[in-house]
């Protein structure tokens, strides 16, 4: 993995500049009822992006000092995501466990799926499946400064590092899995 894992200026993250690429069809030839199986996923990643963007915000409020806590608790009141969770971590925490599970679904049935139905897809579904490990780990640095900004207010700091480094590192996989494997769910007609 250790090619998956970039430092500038102390980040860590993914290396796209690492990852195979698969020969790409004219997604565009394809009827309407095809495209639409792909475009699922992609739907399921902007759900994904717009609860991560939340995230971001709720975090730079706090920062700033322009919200209360109650402030807070109410947009994350207003998160679909929210579970009932009434704090940032709570809510951190819970997203994370989405992710983790959006993460192993694909792991689980949707990669092996497109394995079967084409192999020459073997190496851009190893590569996103260890990018899902790399992005678990980065869930647990983001964990680890929630737990310590309960007793630390100073590790709000670390909480945004860690959320920035989430967000560049997601936003960056999720657009590589739609740029790799929509076309292919699409034209296989593999439901997502």
């Amino acid at each position: 993995m250790g090619d998956l894992i970039r430092t500038e200026t102390g980040k860590t993250g993914i290396d796209d500049a690492t990852r195979p690429r698969s020969a790409k069809h004219d997604f565009a030839l394809l009827s309407p009822r095809q495209r639409q199986i792909g475009n699922r996923l992609v739907l399921i990643h902007d759900h994904l992006r717009q609860e991560l963007a939340r995230i971001g915000e709720a975090v730079d409020q706090v920062a700033q000092g322009r919200a209360e806590a109650a402030q807070v608790r109410s947009l994350i009141n207003d998160l679909t995501m929210r579970q009932n969770y009434w704090t940032l971590g709570s809510f951190c925490a819970s997203y994370c466990r989405v992710l983790t599970a959006h993460h192993s679904i694909e792991d689980a049935h949707m990669f092996p799926g497109l394995v079967a139905a084409e192999a020459s897809l073997a190496p851009v579904i190893r590569r996103l499946e260890e990018e899902h490990e790399v992005i678990a780990g980065i869930l647990t640095g983001l964990d680890d400064a929630l737990v310590a900004m309960v007793t630390d207010p100073s590790g709000l700091d670390e909480v945004r590092r860690q959320v920035t480094t989430l967000t560049e590192s997601l936003l960056s996989h999720l657009a590589y899995e739609e740029e790799e494997l929509v076309e292919p769910l699409s034209r296989l007609e593999l439901d997502v």
